[in-house]
């Protein structure tokens, strides 16, 4: 692989310490940019003040070169970039694509049962679309298209509430925006930026053209693009590598019990994580990390490639 141009990313939240499961993530886009011969940036989503640890994105910071991946620029901050985040809010509201919200949670979820008991759409009814009813407003919300005003005759590819994406791990993807999830959170009732327009504008602002992540993050893509259509911002390349789940089942995570990784021992990690995504690694990949990432380069890019072909 050879893309010069390419800029990739790895974006962890600060509520932690590195665990496995955000290792693959964090070792997926690594490699992806190295087989591209890209740069690898880091940022971290501090975003959401009230679930940040205090010294977590320095730890994280620290680990991850510990493990090898030192990005090639100065790491990003989110919470420190909230003048761009306000700027491509009032573009968004410019062109009336922004609306206030009134809904609590509970009137949604009350809203959302009464819809399933008709077997009717699960996402949010647009029920502020119109106005505030006189209530005060407690978040932002972004309009989507409406399915109903797609043409009838046309192919369900012309219907502009359906985003389709074709993912490199995953394959072709689509989701119908009206239908499936509804006009989305722009700035939350708590005061918080929301991740999908943060993430959106921090990737473009930094010119990032391919993202590697988790497939748990694989059903925001498609708000993630429609966002970027409407600030009229560039689609980078998408890669969803699957995730580390528990005993349970349950995606690896802090809440459900994730061990910080021992940075003393970064081989004995950066081998199981390679393992999870299918790498088949040379003989003496274990010798050094030098040796790893020489064996795990090549093999990330056989490993892409023939899921391309699937």
């Amino acid at each position: 692989m050879t893309e010069s141009l390419y800029r990739g990313r790895f974006a962890p939240s600060p509520t932690g310490p590195l665990h496995f499961g955000s290792l693959v993530s964090a070792l997926a886009s690594w490699l992806d940019a190295r087989a591209h011969h890209g740069g690898w940036l880091a940022r971290i989503e501090d975003i959401d003040g009230p679930r940040t640890v205090r010294g977590a994105a320095e730890d994280i910071l620290a680990t991850l070169e510990r493990f090898g991946m030192r990005a090639d620029e100065p790491p990003v901050w989110q919470s420190r970039r909230t003048a761009h985040y306000e700027r491509a809010f009032a573009q968004l509201q410019a062109v009336g694509l922004a609306y206030p919200c009134s809904c609590t949670r509970k009137e949604i979820a009350d809203s959302l049962v009464r819809a399933h008991a008709r077997h009717t759409t699960l996402a949010y009814p647009g029920t502020c679309r119109s106005g505030l009813h006189g209530k005060a407003p407690r978040a932002w919300r972004l309009r989507v298209p409406d399915s109903s005003n797609a043409n009838a005759s046309a192919s369900p590819t012309d219907n502009p509430a359906v985003i389709h994406f074709d993912d490199r791990w995953q394959g072709p993807q689509s989701q119908n925006l009206a239908t499936e999830v509804g006009d989305f959170v722009l700035y939350r009732a708590d005061g918080q930026w929301a991740y999908q327009l943060a993430v959106v504008v921090d990737d473009a602002e930094a010119g990032i053209t391919h993202i590697v992540r988790g497939a748990d993050l694989l059903d925001s893509t498609a708000r993630q693009i429609y966002l970027q259509r409407c600030l009229g911002m560039p689609t980078p390349s998408y890669l969803h590598v699957p995730v580390v789940v528990n005993e349970q089942g349950e995606k690896l995570s802090k809440q459900t019990g994730a061990h910080p990784l021992d940075a003393s021992q970064p081989l004995d990690a950066l081998q199981a994580a390679a393992r999870h995504l299918g790498l088949d690694l040379a003989a003496g990949a274990h010798r050094s990390l030098d040796a790893f990432y020489r064996a795990a380069i090549p093999a990330w890019a056989t490993r892409v490639e023939a899921t391309q072909k699937r």
